[in-house]
């Protein structure tokens, strides 16, 4: 086998390349090229040199996206999840395409520790567990802590120190005191963590109502499932969020879809889709939704009357950017994580963006993780209209 610092993937004849960059989310190119899993060639076949190539794909005029990066995941270690009782979760999203999972807290561990020591330890592990053993290849960003009030600057500054880049959702756990929440949020920030809140009513145990004026106090980095998780606050709050905090707005799948719908809404209305990003979470009550990073690019571009292009931009580069991530976007020096599609098999819509736009789904022929490709045809999205030519070499 090559060496994964010369291992060469091209993949060509594709007929629509999206991004994952809002700016420009559809370019003319036909082919693209990834050495040591990183993206080396975006462009027209004509100028690339197949001949040392380890994996060539012939995508059909079928069409290209950055991989799904799911921004709200609760994992515990590896694939089993306690709360939904599923012990290989992490397959089944891959199989929806998504290739990172971004923790808000790893809160349905069994006997989750409360106290600082503890929590900060539970991190640590998640995060050593996950960059040890990626699970199917998924790019797990895990070890998110739940606030403590005992925690301290110097706390933040060790977790950083030790690879752990964001917290899980502020209003689940200890810290009940807005205030303090805001001056430890505050702290974490001057370390570069990445903060995102609990929105909406209580989901679990360990959760508090979260409305507009403690959010907005808080002031995070994202406004976690701002369509409620699973209770959605009101219109009006939902507005006040959009319009007087600078976080991301996070839509997500197991939450309130006409709350989903309406916060699009605002954010168009003062121009700033670029602020979406959406994400599952899950494992929860509700269960795994498999394919909910597609079906709420779908709910998006169809009942929200998004270009899906764009709309695709929410579940990819708009991601990486809130979360400082160098995939996500389909570019020279990216990390190659990669989806092939197509429309499905008796669709009312031929392509991957009609399915989108008339709130199908597509189908998802290939997933490519660090330019390696890992699956050859999705096991739980709809089959294709198309099938890739794939050719492995080594």
């Amino acid at each position: 086998m090559s060496n994964l610092k010369s291992y060469t993937s091209i993949i060509h004849n594709i007929g629509t390349f999206l991004t994952g960059d809002l700016a420009a989310p559809l370019v003319d190119a036909d082919t693209l090229v990834s050495v040591g899993g990183m993206i080396t060639y975006v462009g027209q076949a004509v100028d690339v040199d197949f001949s040392t190539a380890d994996l060539v794909i012939d995508a059909k005029q079928s069409t290209v996206m950055p991989g799904l990066i799911d921004n709200h995941t609760h994992p515990t270690l590896g694939e089993y999840s306690p709360r939904s009782g599923n012990h290989n979760w992490i397959w089944h999203s891959l199989q929806g395409g998504v290739t990172t999972m971004i923790s808000a807290g790893e809160v349905h561990v069994p006997g989750l520790p409360t106290d600082r020591v503890g929590t900060i330890a539970m991190a640590i592990a998640a995060q050593r567990s996950f960059s040890n053993a990626r699970p199917c290849g998924v790019k797990m960003e895990a070890g998110a802590p739940l606030l403590n009030d005992e925690f301290s600057d110097q706390d933040f500054a060790e977790m950083v120190a030790q690879g752990i880049n964001q917290l899980g959702e502020v209003g689940i756990g200890p810290v009940k005191s807005v205030s303090r929440a805001a001056e430890l949020v505050k702290m974490a920030r001057k370390h570069g963590m990445t903060s995102i809140t609990h929105t909406g009513g209580p989901s679990i145990s360990t959760s508090q109502r979260m409305g507009a004026e403690e959010i907005l106090e808080i002031a995070p980095d994202i406004i976690g499932h701002i369509n409620g998780g699973y209770t959605a606050l009101a219109p009006s709050q939902i507005r006040c969020l959009c319009e007087g905090c600078l976080g991301a707005l996070e839509i997500v799948h197991n939450g309130n879809e006409f709350a989903a719908v309406t916060t699009l809404n605002y954010a168009r209305e003062m121009n700033q889709l670029d602020r979406i990003v959406i994400g599952t979470d899950s494992p929860a009550g509700c269960g795994v939704p498999a394919l909910g990073m597609l079906r709420a690019i779908a709910l998006l571009s169809s009942f929200g009357d998004v270009p899906p292009e764009k709309a695709v931009c929410f579940a990819t580069g708009n991601t990486a950017k809130v979360r400082k991530l160098n995939r996500g976007v389909l570019k020279v020096g990216r990390e190659a994580d990669i989806l092939i599609a197509c429309g499905p098999l008796g669709g009312a819509e031929p392509s991957v963006l009609g399915s989108f736009s008339s709130g199908d789904l597509p189908s998802i022929t290939s997933v490519l993780i660090d330019g390696r490709l890992v699956v050859r045809q999705s096991r739980n999205s709809p089959p294709p209209s198309v099938t890739p030519e794939i050719t492995l070499r080594n």
